[in-house]
């Protein structure tokens, strides 16, 4: 049976709501209060077309996961079909996409592109305002995402010189995995938002060196698209945020598992949505653009509106918030035989847990400075241990992400007992910018600091990188010196 969009048009609020989606119509009534993003953007759609809105943030099963077949209508028929086609054809760009298209014509060759924070620049200009907004967010006053980067200043290299780096090696292996840098991808939700190939760009980008991909709960790619895109002996981790429901996270673990991912990153820190105003602000902003008039309350009502959780919100509001290591760690030790490690440890006391708890390894993160703000920088958390209790590093693991930029901040952290280092905003930029030879490139960079890093420093292999090679001072360096 093949609907007409007048009878979809019928189904338009909460009582009855259809949407169409790539040209089926769905019933998704019974779905709108199960919704992490919440009823109010699906009825924004109710009886009509809700592709646009939708594709850019959810996986190609995100449908067939979430609605049972009865809930799949069928297709909208030959008339509705031409009808949408001719709506798509005659819909005039937003302000902010010709300025996208505006950009992309522009872009530097990617030649031109010698550190992260070139790439970045660029993808602030390619980037949607939407994607932008929801990729560079961080909480609050973003005192913690500033903070993340500046903590590598206030650690310096004690070089050691007469020592021969002809033959440098910067490989490693993760959970035994071989790496040919102590980098990986963290994971980072939503990667369509900044290119339609999305994670799977990343995924692609890595596959030549060996960097091993973290992918998300929330990727924006069905788990299996990524796993399809990878080469056959590349390594695949997973993020997960454990859903509340016990069954409905067991049924992910289950998908993965048989995908051949190699070990699963338990999420501990985002247990509730945070305050990314930047976020939460992206829609007002785009409204405000394309009106060229600022609206302001007039007093009724919508001064009492909740301005929402924005993008980033919307995708944890169903997580487990009553973790705990007596009961969390058993529990999922007791479903998978993968290795466990444990993501956002942000305190010493919590690694030594993590440690009695006898996971495989501890990600000591707070989120990218996106969720708990004034939290340490993850730099200092692994300074603290390896200066409080040296011993951890024998019996788990240890890794950081946050504010990583450069190659020196790298092996800073490797010096400090970090088996390697995570990074999620530049590989969602180079991403967004340049596609899959955008995520080759960042890795280059990052191989030829690392490398010049090393040899510089007398350090001809990682396991020579040793926290004696490092000292923290206490006075405030010179802020760096604006590019040229």
């Amino acid at each position: 049976m093949s609907w007409s969009l007048q009878e979809v048009s019928k189904h338009n609020n909460a009582k009855s709501c259809w949407v169409i989606i790539n040209k089926k119509v769905y019933d998704v009534t019974d779905f709108l209060q199960e919704h992490p993003g919440g009823s109010s953007i699906i009825l924004k759609y109710a009886g009509r077309d809700a592709t646009g809105a939708y594709e850019p943030i959810h996986p190609s099963d995100a449908l067939e996961k979430n609605l049972s077949p009865s809930q799949h209508l069928g297709p909208v028929d030959n008339d509705a079909v031409g009808s949408l086609e001719k709506a798509e054809a005659s819909k005039k760009k937003t302000k902010d996409e010709l300025r996208v298209e505006q950009f992309m014509k522009k872009r530097p060759p990617l030649n031109r592109i010698i550190n992260l924070a070139d790439m970045e620049d660029v993808a602030k200009q390619v980037l949607s305002y939407r994607a932008w907004a929801y990729y560079c967010s961080a909480s609050d006053d973003e005192i913690s995402l500033q903070e993340n980067a500046r903590a590598f200043q206030r650690f310096f290299f004690r070089a050691r010189v007469m020592r021969p780096v002809s033959k440098c090696d910067p490989s490693t292996k993760i959970l035994g995995f071989e790496t040919s840098l102590p980098i990986f991808v963290s994971g980072s939700a939503l990667a369509k938002l900044g290119h339609p190939l999305g994670e799977v760009n990343i995924t692609k980008g890595c596959a030549p060196s060996k960097i091993i991909q973290m992918v998300s709960s929330n990727a924006s790619l069905s788990y299996a698209e990524i796993a399809a895109a990878r080469s056959p002996s590349q390594t695949l981790f997973f993020q997960l945020y454990k859903h509340k429901n016990d069954a409905i996270a067991l049924n992910r673990i289950r998908e993965i598992e048989q995908l051949g991912y190699k070990a699963i990153f338990l999420t501990v820190d985002a247990v509730v949505p945070s305050n990314r105003e930047r976020d939460v602000r992206s829609p007002w902003v785009l409204d405000d653009q394309e009106t060229g008039i600022k609206v302001y309350n007039d007093g009724e009502g919508a001064a009492d509106t909740d301005p929402g959780l924005g993008v980033a919100g919307a995708l944890i509001v169903n997580d487990d918030r009553d973790m705990t290591w007596e009961k969390t760690i058993p529990w999922l030790r007791s479903v998978t035989k993968l290795p466990i490690v444990i993501k956002g440890i942000q305190c010493v006391e919590d690694a030594i847990l993590a440690a009695e708890a006898k996971v495989d390894g501890i990600l000591l993160s707070n989120h990218g400075g996106r969720q708990l703000e004034y939290s340490l920088p993850p730099l200092e958390v692994l300074y603290r241990l390896q200066t409080q209790q040296p011993h951890i590093f024998d019996k788990v693991e240890v890794y950081i992400d946050g504010g990583v930029r450069r190659g020196t901040d790298v092996v800073k952290a490797v010096c400090l007992g970090a088996k390697a280092v995570g990074l999620g905003r530049p590989f969602l930029y180079a991403q967004s910018a340049y596609g899959e030879v955008g995520v080759r490139k960042i890795i280059s960079i990052l191989e030829r600091e690392i490398v010049t890093t090393m040899r510089l420093m007398g350090v001809a292999k990682i396991d020579e990188l040793t926290p004696d090679l490092v000292e923290r001072v206490d006075w405030q360096p010179v802020a760096r010196l604006a590019k040229l």
